[in-house]
């Protein structure tokens, strides 16, 4: 049994993307594969479209219980538009079940034109990465959406700079987060940090001190730090510390 849903403004695209039998049938250019799930990207009227394709769940009791990694993938994305986060378009999205047990399942996802992620553009060593009026305008947008988040009770679980794009325009977006969950109490006060320690694993390297520091009072939303703060910073500092 398969349930497929195409976003109402892209009913154009009805052809293409109206069927979960029809996106598997889709050629574009392959750019990832691994033994679960392939992205290939394709235009159509001009417009690229990244389509995720999964033909497993992970094993054994992977394929019944719990939600599919695609399932995962699409929700969290919804979770992120309905919060105000900036993210991809989710164009189209569902999957295939025989009995109980995932068969397959896609999401379609319309590209952010003029992008690049935060790890690309550090390992280019681009210029913005001086520019202090626009690191303060990126600062400004991660701790805001970050926060917002977290003040949900939802951790990303793998909050890289690779998973976050910015554009032509300074732009900031949340992308790629099949691995994001709902969590309370100590385990969730656990992953946030992990989330923030993601984060600062690469900042640590790229930018000064006092732009970091910046970017925590913004999340926090002080202006300076709480003895509060001083414990959760010292947490975040040495979540890594020995695995490096």
């Amino acid at each position: 049994m398969a349930s497929w849903k195409l976003n109402a403004d892209y009913q154009h695209l009805h052809n293409e993307f109206g069927s979960l039998e029809a996106v598997f049938a889709l050629q574009g250019k392959r750019l990832t594969k691994d033994p679960l799930s392939e992205v290939i990207v394709l235009e159509l009227a001009g417009v690229r479209y990244y389509v995720k394709r999964y033909w497993g769940a992970g094993k054994h009791l992977r394929r019944y219980l719990g939600r599919p990694r695609v399932k995962a993938e699409w929700q969290n994305l919804r979770h992120f538009a309905r919060w105000g986060m900036p993210t991809a378009t989710l164009v189209a999205y569902g999957l295939e079940r025989n009995k109980g047990q995932f068969l397959r399942g896609a999401l379609i996802t319309r590209e952010l034109p003029n992008t690049q992620d935060l790890s690309a553009i550090a390992h280019a060593k681009d210029p913005r990465l001086q520019d202090r009026q626009w690191l303060a305008g990126i600062s400004q947008q991660l701790a805001s959406a970050t926060a917002t988040m977290h003040a949900h009770h939802f951790v990303h679980n793998d909050l890289k700079w690779r998973n976050l794009l910015v554009d032509d325009q300074a732009r900031l977006f949340f992308i790629d987060c099949p691995g994001g969950s709902f969590w309370f109490g100590p385990m969730l006060r656990y992953r946030i940090i992990k989330d923030l320690a993601c984060l600062d694993k690469v900042a640590k390297y790229q930018l000064p001190r006092s732009v970091r520091l910046r970017f925590f009072l913004q999340y926090r939303g002080h202006t300076k730090l709480t003895p509060a703060d001083k414990k959760m910073l010292r947490r975040i500092l040495g979540f890594f510390a020995g695995r490096e």
